[in-house]
């Protein structure tokens, strides 16, 4: 029975990966004013959360000012952390299917670089909006720190059992 349920729950857990794709080309199908105007109320949100905690009182144009400092950064930071995310969904099923190590790194990385590429392509086709190739490297930057947070949790989380499946291979060799 726990054999039947792992052979249909397994393809299942591609299905994170999957919404998350569809929000990534959702939010890069919008116009550049839109993805503008969102990324701009995301600066102010940040800015105004950011100046309650100091305890700052910002004059609307100290305000404006800042959100126009942090608006790139803001929006590179969506960038890292959208694909981060699309990272450790796909590394966590491809780790459930024991690919490990160099091979997950390389076959993830592979996948959600393609996705990135592919986007940014798409991108050059919605009005006010153009592909960039430097997207695309921050966008492998959150891959790469994604993967690897998959394979510290994973490595981790699965030490006890290696442990003891060591300890029984020495039992069994003396």
């Amino acid at each position: 029975m726990k054999r039947f349920f792992m052979v249909l729950l397994k393809p299942l857990s591609f299905l994170p990966a999957i919404a998350i794709l569809y929000v990534i080309f959702t939010f890069s199908g919008h116009s550049g004013v839109d993805s503008g105007a969102l990324s701009h109320k995301v600066s102010r949100t940040v800015v105004t959360v950011g100046a309650k905690l100091l305890d700052k009182d910002l004059s609307d144009e100290q305000v404006e000012h800042y959100i126009e400092r942090i608006h790139l950064p803001v929006r590179k930071a969506a960038h890292m952390a959208q694909y981060f995310f699309l990272a450790v969904a796909v590394s966590f099923p491809l780790y459930v299917y024991r690919l490990r190590g160099f091979w997950l790194l390389l076959v993830a990385g592979a996948i959600c670089l393609a996705v990135a590429g592919l986007d940014e392509y798409r991108q050059s086709f919605v009005t006010g909006r153009v592909g960039s190739k430097q997207d695309v490297m921050i966008d492998g930057v959150g891959i790469f720190f994604g993967i690897m947070v998959v394979r510290i949790v994973c490595w981790t989380a699965l030490a006890p059992s290696r442990l003891k499946a060591r300890r029984a291979k020495r039992r069994n060799t003396k």
